[in-house]
């Protein structure tokens, strides 16, 4: 299947990064487009380009429930996310339950939600945004790492749920990206956009929510036999090698 087989797209996270660059991908191949934030103001501005707005948290399973009634997905990009500064060590409960409930409850509910009328129409595509955090161990926040491990099982699991139909799951799993995240783990504010730029991207060459557009693209498609379940985006100059082995001093108690 290609774009020309599918008419319906549903994105959450939909007002920034990858998700806000795929409804430009999903409008430009002919979609209705559902998008599906937070923020009121941006959902606005997608709305002037005749996308279908729903200004909800994606944590709220009843305002999900309701307001996809009846859509017909035949797409369905799974984007919105959130990370934390830190890691289990300083987590606070409410940041145990934010990791859970965006990156991985949401994204079962609004599948329970759609998944099945894929499965009836013999007809869809879900797309999955994880991380290499669910892939590979190194520092960053423990729950973060969880969840994406997660989805990555889930977007495995979801293929053996439509079997025998022509219903592709894909997992799109990307190192460094330029969106907002850092400076949301900072506070989310034109200062700590600046903060975030200048540690975590300057000087780097990151991925840009264009590459993982493209990949997108790429896996919808390809011809209908072919399922593409997993891409991994890295910056070239970064790896995911590496060992970490801490010598403890000899007196330390």
């Amino acid at each position: 299947m290609t774009f020309s087989d599918y008419r319906v797209a549903v994105v959450t996270g939909a007002t920034s990064g990858v998700g806000r660059g795929a409804i430009d991908l999903f409008l430009e191949k002919g979609l209705t487009v559902h998008a599906i934030a937070r923020d009121e103001s941006r959902l606005a501005a997608l709305a002037e380009k005749g996308v279908i707005t729903h200004a909800l948290d994606v944590r709220d399973t009843a305002a999900l429930t309701r307001e996809l009634e009846g859509v017909e997905a035949d797409i369905v990009l799974n984007s919105a996310g959130v990370s934390r500064a830190g890691n289990i060590l300083s987590s606070s409960a409410e940041d145990l339950d934010d990791l859970i409930e965006v990156n991985l409850t949401a994204v079962m509910q609004i599948l329970r939600l759609l998944y099945p009328g894929m499965v009836l129409r013999d007809r869809g595509h879900v797309l999955n945004i994880s991380s290499i955090a669910g892939h590979y161990n190194f520092f960053g926040h423990t729950a973060y790492h969880a969840t994406k491990a997660a989805v990555h099982q889930l977007s495995r699991q979801l293929r053996n749920d439509a079997l025998g139909k022509r219903v592709r799951v894909t997992e799109l799993s990307p190192g460094r990206i330029e969106t907002e995240i850092f400076s949301r783990n900072l506070g989310g504010t034109p200062e700590t956009d600046a903060a975030a730029w200048a540690e975590f991207y300057e000087g780097y060459e990151s991925l840009t929510v264009d590459d993982i557009v493209a990949a997108i693209a790429f896996a919808v498609d390809a011809p209908v036999h072919v399922n593409v379940g997993l891409i991994e985006l890295m910056p070239t100059f970064q790896v995911p090698g590496g060992l970490t082995f801490d010598r403890r001093a000899q007196d330390a108690e």
